[in-house]
């Protein structure tokens, strides 16, 4: 039976592999950031009661002007998601029966929502830096292409240069560049290739607001593009896609821009740390830009082994076996608070000196 195919499922983990559930459980596998979300959140939670028995707005207001002043552009160019999943699964349907690239490892949710449409999908792989030849050449005759930037699951920050260099050449042969951003608020916002899509019709940028402000149980993503790609993304998607609480919620978070910074040098310590003690341990760590970092063993043979004694302890990494190009031989770790990161050290170094003991 195949592992479950997204992060945050540790339950369903345990079942599959027949592990016993351990009493405290700590879900590294998943990578919304650990510091929670802006205090207001609880502060003015009892405010919030009223929205449930009205209707949202349509257009998923106040959060769409809030985003459009936030990024600089028109109320046209944006549209609401009720998660960033729901924007890709609606984006899907543009390419049905077309040629479509995918560059790989990354967010397994582009090919399930694509393939059942019929397209014919060619894959690239990357684990780092990009093959750009490569890349140039697919959007030739392609008509789309999608990166995910920062990646998902590497952290790998395709450099901006790059992006716009292929989003030129894409252009040029009437090929889509779809971005996926959703990580890229915990590095800084100059790194947006938004600022730039005036140039770029043919560019598709999503966003997530769960990942830095922690509010997953929200749902709540953004698409930004020309006009006529928003409106042909908004046309398949159902009428009060978006509910009064994430739309209100969001809308206040552009402006926690402390909250922001905060959790950008949060992670960066935590990763910057993390990989620190990896590489004492002769494990291979993969430069992540993000608030999660991928890694793999100095004997890639133990994964299935060490990532079992692992949920034994009570600490769930992200298992890669659905990932093309890792294939089950890296983990994906998200940075949690400072105990829960020494727990697992502790568990780590624990495993390591009982196998060098073999």
């Amino acid at each position: 039976m195949p592992l479950p195919s997204h992060g945050a499922n540790a339950h369903q983990l345990y079942q599959r592999l027949n592990i016993p559930i351990p009493e405290m459980v700590i879900d590294f596998s998943e990578n919304v950031n650990p510091l929670g979300p802006p205090d207001f959140v609880r502060e003015q939670w009892e405010s919030y009661a009223n929205l449930i028995t009205k209707y949202p707005d349509p257009y998923g207001e106040p959060f769409l002007s809030a985003a459009a002043m936030y990024h600089g552009v028109s109320l046209k160019q944006i549209l609401i998601g009720n998660g960033a999943a729901e924007i890709f699964a609606s984006i899907a349907i543009r390419y049905q029966h077309k040629k479509v690239v995918i560059i790989h490892p990354t967010f397994s949710e582009y090919e399930a929502t694509i393939r059942p449409y019929g397209a014919v999908i060619k894959e690239i792989i990357a684990i780092s830096s990009l093959p750009m030849n490569e890349v140039l050449s697919a959007v030739e005759n392609a008509d789309v292409l999608y990166i995910c930037r920062p990646n998902n699951p590497t952290g790998y920050l395709v450099p901006l240069e790059e992006i716009i260099q292929i989003a030129t050449a894409a252009k040029r042969h009437d090929c889509d560049l779809v971005l996926d951003e959703a990580f890229l608020d915990f590095i800084e916002e100059q790194e947006s290739f938004i600022p730039y899509l005036s140039d770029f019709p043919n560019v598709i940028v999503v966003r997530s607001m769960t990942k830095m402000y922690a509010i997953p149980g929200l749902r709540l993503g953004y698409a930004v593009a020309g006009k006529a790609t928003i409106d042909d993304i908004r046309s398949r998607l159902p009428h009060w896609n978006s509910n009064a609480l994430a739309t209100t919620i969001g809308a206040q978070c552009f402006k926690e821009e402390e909250y922001r910074q905060h959790a950008i040098h949060f992670a960066r310590k935590a990763r910057t740390d993390f990989t620190q003690f990896l590489e004492g341990l002769s494990c291979r760590v993969l430069p992540s830009q993000t608030n999660f970092l991928c890694f793999q063993l100095p004997d890639p043979v133990q994964s299935n082994d060490f990532f079992e004694y692992l949920l034994a302890k009570g600490c769930v990494l992200r298992h890669t076996e659905n990932f093309k190009g890792l294939d089950g031989n890296w983990f994906r770790v998200g940075m949690k608070k400072e105990d829960d990161m020494q727990h697992l050290k502790k568990e780590l170094t624990t495993w390591f000196e009982e196998s060098l003991s073999l």
